[in-house]
């Protein structure tokens, strides 16, 4: 299922996707979907990191420390 979302982009931006989507023959929407849903994770993965950063009871481990218990 879908949802329709309607919403502007720079005139910048805009052209560049048009031209990707033209080159490569996908649709405009492909690379937004693409763009947006890696944008998430990388988001939703800085919050966690973040959020884990700021418990104060959260240990935090040395690099050195980390390495040894991945055995690297």
């Amino acid at each position: 299922m879908t949802i329709l979302k309607a919403f502007r982009l720079p005139v910048g931006l805009a052209r560049r996707l048009s031209s990707l989507a033209k080159a490569t023959r996908r649709s405009e929407k492909f690379y937004v979907t693409e763009a947006l849903g890696h944008y998430l994770e990388d988001y939703a993965d800085a919050q966690i990191a973040k959020d884990r950063f700021n418990d104060p009871k959260s240990k935090i481990i040395s690099g050195a420390e980390l390495r040894k218990k991945l055995g690297v």
